[in-house]
């Protein structure tokens, strides 16, 4: 019988313990109420429909609550879906700890925190070195626990510090092969550009989006965060400009959520790199739980593709 959620395959029946990230309140065709429960353990989430609710069943069943769930793994859509046969709250008696049900980041933190500390060294620029140290110390607990995202990628416990890491690490490695790259700059954009989501976003448990994050969003948020900052430390410059540019321009296009597009060359990298990791962390964590010859389930963010994994070995 299958444990982990995260490795289910249709067909297979499911007994264990899962934490509701969300649950969503809809009307069958037959006019009867049913909640839509995103369950994870951390090995992954699975989508469940607990039929039939009752007004108790939408007390109990709520966000952040450990459940008992036994069921079947079926198909739905091209993603896969639990059907709910028994499910229960959990009890003091069970022994289980919310902490054991998040996924966390594959890297441990002090290492995130000692890379993005390193990095901060390395800049030459004052005033942008300044400005990241000030983001730093005031976001320092929030960022590393934090997840990226909602869903689709780097969504678990310090995801963002883990995507801050990698884009660090890609533009490391861009440097090398094109040396006009204004580092020091990149390096800013790429620590700053996502931390309005330390706003934008409810936690590290079943995160979701608060009402600054559903009313303004994270770029909007970071920009003005930005602004008030540098007024406080008395910077000015091209340097707060650009930097701005950079936040506001990240996501690429309008329809993407951009303000602007990218119109510094740093600004289109950090556009690209961003795109790069998010992708790249959504791809590898799909294939990990896919087997040789086969496809992945279908990845929304990935325009709802399924990936085929190879039979075959490289380096």
């Amino acid at each position: 019988m299958l444990k982990e959620i995260g490795y289910a395959e249709v067909g297979q029946t499911f007994e264990n313990f899962l934490l509701i990230k969300s649950a969503t309140k809809g009307t069958a065709s037959n006019g009867k109420p049913f909640l839509t429960l995103i369950m994870q353990d951390a090995s992954g989430e699975i989508e469940a429909k607990l039929w039939d609710a009752s007004e108790e069943d939408e007390q109990t069943y709520q966000a952040e609550k450990i459940v008992k769930v036994q069921g079947e793994i079926n198909q739905f859509r091209g993603k896969q879906q639990l059907k709910i046969i028994r499910i229960r709250p959990a009890q003091p008696s069970d022994g289980v700890r919310l902490q054991d049900f998040l996924e966390k980041a594959p890297i441990p933190t002090e290492v995130l925190q000692q890379n993005i500390t390193d990095i901060i060294f390395e800049m030459k620029n004052p005033t942008l070195q300044r400005i990241v140290r000030h983001f730093i110390k005031k976001y320092e607990e929030q960022l590393f626990l934090f997840p990226a995202a909602v869903k689709n990628h780097h969504e678990y416990v310090s995801g963002l510090a883990h995507h801050i890491y990698s884009m660090l690490q890609i533009a490391k490695g861009l440097k090398n092969l094109y040396t006009d790259i204004n580092l020091d700059l990149l390096y800013a954009g790429i620590i700053l550009h996502d931390l309005g989501k330390l706003q934008e976003l409810s936690g590290p448990v079943a995160p979701s989006y608060t009402i600054e994050g559903k009313l303004l969003g994270h770029i909007p948020i970071m920009a003005e965060e930005l602004g008030k900052a540098a007024d406080e430390l008395a910077l000015e410059g091209e340097e707060i400009t650009i930097l701005k540019h950079m936040i506001l321009s990240h996501h690429g296009k309008g329809e993407w959520g951009s303000p602007k597009v990218p119109l510094v060359r740093e600004a289109e990298l950090l556009h690209m790199i961003d795109l790069i990791d998010a992708k790249m962390n959504m791809l590898n964590r799909a294939l990990q739980k896919t087997k040789p010859g086969e496809f992945t389930e279908r990845l929304f963010a990935m325009d709802n593709r399924s990936f085929y994994k190879p039979t075959f070995e490289g380096q």
